[in-house]
Order: C-alpha cells, then sequence, then structure tokens
C-alpha cells in the first residue's frame, strides 16, 4: 500500500493508464490496416504484413508515437482516421474518481503521455481530465519518448518535483524502468491496460488494479 504522505508529485500517463487502451489497439492494429487496405485495393491480410513491420521497427524511438510520421509513412490522414472511431475512446474505470481524490490531497498532478499533441487534444475533447492536471506534457514537446532518460530530465527542467517523493503510473514496463533509472521513487504498472486483453504479468512492478482501491486511502489522508 502507498504511504501518502510520502507523496508530492503524482505523474501519470495517459494510454492504458487513465484512458482504455482498448481505442488505440483497435485503431492502430484493426481500423488503420483496414483502411490501408481499401486505400490500396488491397485485403487486410496484405495491409497487416506491410504496416506491421515498421511499426515493430519504431517501437520505443519517438516517431513510433508521431501521427505526422504515419501520415507520410502511410499517405493516410491518421487524424482524420482517428476521429472516426472516436466513439471508442474511453476512461479506465474510477479514473476520475482518483484523480478527484489527488486533487483534494492537494499532490502536484502532471499527466506525461508519449501521445502525440493531435492525438492528446483528441482525447482531452472526448474525456473531461484537463482540469485535473498542473500540466499535460507530451514526449513530443521534448523530443524524446519516456524510454530515454533525456526525457526526464527535460521533464525536471520543465517541472520541478522530487523524484524520492514521486510516483508514476503507466502501462509501459520499458518506461517504468525508464523512470525507476531516472529515480523515481514509486513505481505502479497497469494490470489489464485493454478492458478487451488479458490481464498482465507485470513483472518487478506493483500493479493497479482498481483506481478506487487507491482513491480510498487518499481521501483519508490529510491534504498538503
Amino acid at each position: 500500500m502507498l504511504n501518502w504522505n510520502t507523496i508530492d508529485t503524482v505523474l501519470l500517463d495517459m494510454d492504458g493508464t487513465l484512458l482504455d487502451l482498448h481505442f488505440d489497439n483497435h485503431f492502430w492494429l484493426e481500423y488503420l490496416p483496414q483502411r490501408y487496405a481499401d486505400h490500396h485495393g488491397q485485403s487486410l491480410a496484405w495491409a497487416k504484413a506491410e504496416i506491421y513491420p515498421l511499426m515493430q521497427a519504431k517501437q520505443g524511438q519517438l516517431d513510433w508515437y508521431c501521427l505526422d510520421f504515419w501520415s507520410r509513412e502511410l499517405s493516410l490522414p491518421i487524424t482524420a482516421l482517428k476521429r472516426e472511431v472516436a466513439h471508442l475512446i474511453s476512461l479506465r474505470p474510477d479514473a476520475d474518481l482518483f484523480l478527484q481524490a489527488l486533487q483534494r490531497a492537494g499532490k502536484q498532478v502532471i499527466l506525461i503521455t508519449n501521445a502525440h499533441r493531435e492525438s492528446l487534444s483528441l482525447k482531452m475533447e472526448r474525456v473531461e481530465l484537463m482540469t485535473y492536471f498542473q500540466r499535460l506534457i507530451s514526449s513530443h514537446d521534448f523530443g524524446f519518448p519516456k524510454e530515454a532518460q533525456a526525457f526526464w530530465q527535460a521533464l525536471q527542467h520543465e517541472v520541478p518535483f522530487d523524484p524520492e517523493r514521486t510516483l508514476f503510473i503507466d502501462d509501459s514496463l520499458p518506461i517504468l524502468r525508464a523512470a525507476r533509472e531516472y529515480g523515481i521513487a514509486q513505481l505502479l504498472a497497469v494490470r489489464q491496460p485493454d478492458s478487451r486483453g488479458a490481464l498482465r504479468d507485470t513483472e518487478e512492478f506493483d500493479a493497479v488494479e482498481e483506481y478506487a482501491q487507491l482513491a480510498g486511502p487518499l481521501l483519508s489522508t490529510p491534504a498538503a
């Protein structure tokens, strides 16, 4: 159990952490390949064989998260295509309850995401979250993904925080390991980022099962 008296700052990922990853998985793995297939007059299987290797080659790099890169690479309007399935964007259960509890407790709460600014804007249009954060930061602002130590150095320069009194929650194990390397003291993974996917082994990291379980103790902690 977290000791909220030792936490001043909470850094939160967006996709798969606060938002259900089903939207992103569906878009990148199914909807985009189908639209790419339609564009070229080919089969879905052909499109996946074309796109999936490109995605694998870019994983962990800033280009993987960059809508401008994929628009150029695939000659498709990625942001416009995302809007076509934007109804799938949704909060994870009780994520808003957790954010409200953090706000009442007076914590510094920062959203840090690898999502492109256009993707971030689209999701903020669909889900009311902006009022819970002091800052919304995209790794594209710094030119480095969260997997890189340069991101964390730039983040601390932009938003001063004490790594030893910081909690970071993310659904990506490589990103959590990068945060640990930087010195973030308290780390939580997400057991089921995609509500339609399987429970995951979060390996060496404790995991968020339900946000209500985090919010309960927080609400009983005196505000900072």
